[in-house]
């Protein structure tokens, strides 16, 4: 049944209430699906056509050839002034090689070369001008953490508005903050 909060009217977004035909338009065929949970998670979903039965997949048109927008870089090395060697190397080993594509370089230095004591993540193009701002970053033990800034991530400023008016939340930050002991700053 249609939310009667939506203006279905409007727009070319349509609630489907019994199945259609699914037609084929020489591209895979995709689908959104949305789900707002009553404790506030929502979760979207884009469904693609996968292979037919006879195993063949429908013809895909060649991805876009975009370029992010930074490419980082992981050096690694054994001091910090093995860092700063090795940060050189690649930008001249880079410079003599015009055309070289930076995500070929990240991907190449994510899962070709050992993991050492000192590492910094540079942007390709920051590496590429100069070596100034490499500095080693500190080493984080045990495992991976991950943070999901859940709903309202998307309103540039909240943290800091809610910082700034809410003093048990700026406490709870700046302990956060001051367990990463000094890796990250504020802003």
């Amino acid at each position: 049944v249609p939310t009667p909060h939506v203006d279905w009217s409007a727009g070319s977004v349509r609630l489907l209430t019994e199945a259609v035909e699914w037609r084929r338009e020489g591209r895979p065929r995709r689908a959104g699906v949305s789900s707002f949970g009553l404790s506030g998670t929502n979760a979207h979903v884009i469904l693609e056509e996968g292979p037919s039965e006879s195993g063949s997949q429908v013809e895909r048109p060649a991805p876009a050839s975009v370029a992010p927008p930074a490419v980082p870089w992981l050096i690694s090395a054994r001091t910090p002034q093995a860092l700063k060697a090795q940060a050189a190397r690649l930008a001249s080993d880079v410079a003599a090689r015009p055309g070289t594509r930076p995500l070929d370089v990240a991907y190449s230095l994510l899962t070709s070369r050992a993991r050492m004591e000192h590492s910094a993540v540079v942007g390709a193009e920051d590496l590429l001008r100069g070596l100034d701002g490499i500095d080693p970053i500190a080493r984080v033990e045990g495992r991976t953490g991950f943070v999901f800034s859940g709903q309202g991530g998307q309103w540039v400023g909240m943290g800091r508005g809610l910082y700034e008016r809410f003093g048990v939340f700026a406490g709870a930050l700046d302990e956060v903050v001051g367990g990463f002991g000094g890796v990250v700053g504020g802003g």
